[in-house]
């Protein structure tokens, strides 16, 4: 049976994948900066035997053929790229770059798929269908790799019926997984505004137009947007995390910069809620004698499972790992890239338990202290290898 295979192949890499995964969390770089983690997994295809080509400038897409190729294709992702922290665990495989780390757990992501391919390589002839791997760059960094990965084709010659990707999940122990039909992360979008004043002496302000006065009265404001124009059913966050004016205490400056964030769960109020944050941004700084100009970077779409892909691969999972070690995902206001693949096909992303309290591995993602406990490496490998084969969103 191709499942009990399946569990003995992962069983049987574990080491290998392990050492795979410190390779990468040694050798971590930055969004559209991944050019030796590309060498490297292309390295890796290459020794399997899997034919592959490179795209969006440091992406890899992969493909195995098994029996009656054309009859179901299906696409696996992996992101690869890190981020600009400063690591702080002591271990053998710290990373070896001053300022960039593997935080985010996508050195997992890409050592899970390339020991899902080589598992799939080797059952070639027991599966029918195609599988796409899509090891893809710069989720962390807008427009995101996955827009490049589409632009450049990934989901064409062939055309996958439903694509699946994973991502670590610190809160959730190693052995566990979890899953959510329909919308299951936000979009994200960045707000930079710039308000105008007019500055002078602090000790005469009615002779200034105070930017720094007219911001603050902006940024409660804003929130408005979000308690009074918006669905208290529909999740929603606006925040603003960034305010730089002035130089010193005895002059008002003559302008203050704002950075913030958007974050939606509904892509019609997500473009509404733009309009209204420009209108109320210029309206509220134009009343107080001051201009204001804004700009909002559009960012990842939500993340929306397709109900049927997603139930057919809990079904699937619940088969590899017991029913008990399934559960619900939470939805979550991060964002993720993965958005633009589900807008176009079929998609599936769930999460992988990863937390081991007695080692303490404890701490979450984009932190100096992320660490993973490696045994959860065999069942996101046993997983993406079983759902590659046994799931259909028809």
């Amino acid at each position: 049976m191709l499942l009990e295979k399946i569990k003995s192949l992962a069983a049987q890499s574990a080491a290998d994948n392990i050492q795979i995964r410190r390779h990468l969390h040694a050798h971590p770089e930055l969004s559209y900066q991944e050019f030796e983690t590309c060498k490297y997994v292309q390295a890796q295809l290459k020794a399997i035997g899997i034919p592959f080509t490179v795209i969006a400038t440091t992406g890899v897409l992969g493909i195995i053929e098994g029996k009656n190729p054309t009859k179901r294709v299906i696409a696996l992702r992996a992101d690869m790229d890190a981020l600009p922290i400063v690591e702080e665990n002591n271990i053998e495989y710290k990373s070896t770059k001053d300022g960039v780390m593997h935080a985010c757990g996508h050195d997992v992501h890409t050592t899970i798929l390339l020991g899902a391919a080589k598992i799939l390589w080797s059952l070639r002839e027991e599966f029918e269908g195609t599988i796409k791997l899509l090891f893809q760059p710069g989720e962390e960094k807008n427009p995101g790799g996955a827009s490049y990965m589409i632009r450049d084709g990934a989901l064409l010659n062939p055309a996958p019926q439903g694509i699946v990707g994973l991502h670590v999940h610190p809160g959730l122990a190693y052995g566990k997984l979890s899953f959510r039909k329909g919308r299951v992360m936000a979009s994200a979008d960045e707000l930079y505004i710039t308000v105008r004043g007019k500055g002078g002496h602090a000790a005469s302000p009615h002779m200034t137009i105070d930017p720094i006065l007219i911001s603050s009265h902006l940024i409660t404001v804003l929130q408005q947007v979000i308690s009074r124009k918006n669905d208290p059913f529909n999740p929603c966050v606006l925040s603003i995390t960034s305010i730089q004016g002035g130089a010193t205490t005895n002059v008002i400056p003559d302008e203050v910069k704002l950075m913030g964030t958007f974050r939606a769960m509904n892509e019609n109020w997500r473009l509404k809620a733009h309009e209204l944050i420009k209108k109320t941004t210029t309206e509220l700084v134009q009343s107080m004698g001051g201009q204001a100009t804004i700009h909002i970077d559009v960012g990842y779409p939500c993340v929306v499972n397709h109900d049927t892909l997603t139930q057919k691969a809990i079904e699937q999972a619940n088969q590899l790992i017991g029913e008990e070690n399934v559960g619900e995902t939470e939805i979550r206001m991060g964002a993720e890239d993965f958005g633009y693949y589900a807008q176009q096909i079929p998609a599936c992303f769930f999460r992988l338990g990863i937390r081991n309290q007695e080692k303490g591995i404890t701490h979450g993602v984009h932190t100096s202290r992320f660490d993973i406990d490696e045994q959860a490496l065999q069942h996101g490998v046993g997983l993406m290898a079983w759902l590659a084969i046994s799931v259909n969103p028809h």
